[in-house]
Order: structure tokens, then sequence, then C-alpha cells
């Protein structure tokens, strides 16, 4: 039983995570891979770099509501399920442009900027690994965006290569970009869900 007053303090680990999203570098990595997806046009790279964007939103409203009651973490998880579908959607738009401009991108530029994002990624995803279960569905939905992003830079990887050295085609390119949006997707899934009990259990 908490004294009076302090019902809605922060758990230990709800601190530990703030100073985690406070650093996370990740959104500072949005304007790299943002460049360089248009520069060579590539569809994986584009969606990687939305998704960096959306992770400085989804950052900024788990900071602000890290200290909240369950319920109302619960409506703010319910909004980021929301927000991680919107690199899948920008994915979508983009890889119809690319079926019509079927250019293959250059696998040097997109395999090395995947290798510097997934570097990171891989930082914030061990990081925040052991604050998944903690606040519920916000810290939830960072360590699986950040777990997502780590995934879709491995497999950006391995498109650069397999455009290099197997298939110099946009199509790599265009796969992993198109399981980019269903990984967001699946994240968004599981954000909701989470944030559904929780709202269910503090009723």
């Amino acid at each position: 039983m908490l004294p009076p007053g302090d019902e809605k303090r922060p758990s230990e680990p709800s601190f530990a995570a703030r100073r985690f999203l406070g650093r996370n570098p990740q959104p500072r990595l949005f304007g790299v891979e943002f460049a360089v997806a248009l520069t060579i046009g590539s569809v994986s790279l584009f969606a990687d770099s939305v998704d960096f964007l959306e992770d400085a939103l989804v950052n900024i409203l788990i900071l602000i509501a890290l200290g909240w009651t369950a319920k109302n973490r619960a409506r703010v998880g319910m909004a980021l399920a929301a927000i991680l579908l919107i690199p899948g959607l920008a994915t979508l738009w983009t890889a119809w442009e690319k079926f019509n401009v079927p250019v293959a991108p250059s696998p040097f530029a997109l395999s090395t900027t995947a290798i510097g994002a997934l570097a990171i990624n891989l930082f914030c995803a061990f990081l925040l690994a052991k604050h998944r279960h903690h606040s519920g569905s916000l810290t939830r939905a960072a360590f699986l965006s950040a777990r997502n992003d780590a995934l879709a830079n491995v497999a950006m990887i391995a498109a650069g290569l397999v455009t290099a050295f197997a298939w110099c085609s946009a199509w790599p390119d265009l796969i992993v970009g198109l399981a980019i949006a269903a990984i967001n997707a699946d994240a968004a899934r599981e954000v909701w869900n989470a944030a559904r009990d929780e709202h269910g259990a503090a009723a």
C-alpha cells in the first residue's frame, strides 16, 4: 500500500525507461536515412526513415504518459497502436510509386546505411528489453518499435547483398519494404491488445 499521494508515482523501471527514452538516438537518424533513401530510390530505406520519425513521436508520448494512471496509459497505448501503422502506410505509397519505376537502388549505400542503423537499434532494443513488461503498453510499444527496426535493418542489409551479387533488381528492396510494413502492422496489433487488456484491468 503506497502512502497517500503516492498512488501515481512511477515505478523505478519507469524512471529507467524515461532516462533511456530521453537519450534515444533513433530520431536523429531520420534525416540521414531519409536523405539516402531519396538519393538512391530505396523503398525499404524510406520506410525505415519514416519509422525513425514515428519513433520520435512514440517516445515523446511515452515520456509524457509514464507517470500517469494505468487507465490513462492504456488510452495512450491505443493511440500509439495507430501511430505504429503510419510507416506501413507510407511504405505502401512509396512501393506503389516504385512499381511504376522499378529501378534497383544502390546496394552499397543501402547496406552501409542499414548497418549503421542496425547498431543503434540493437543498442536501443537491448536497453529496453528488461523494461518491456513495465508500464504496460507504453514501454512495450517502445521495445517493439526498436526490435522491429533492428529486424528491418537486417533484412535491408540482405536486400543490398542480394541486389549486388545475385539479383540486380528493384524487387529485393521492394519485398523488404513491404515486409517492414507488415512487421509494423503486427506491432500495432500487439500494442493495441496490451493497451486493451491494461484498460480492462484498470476499469
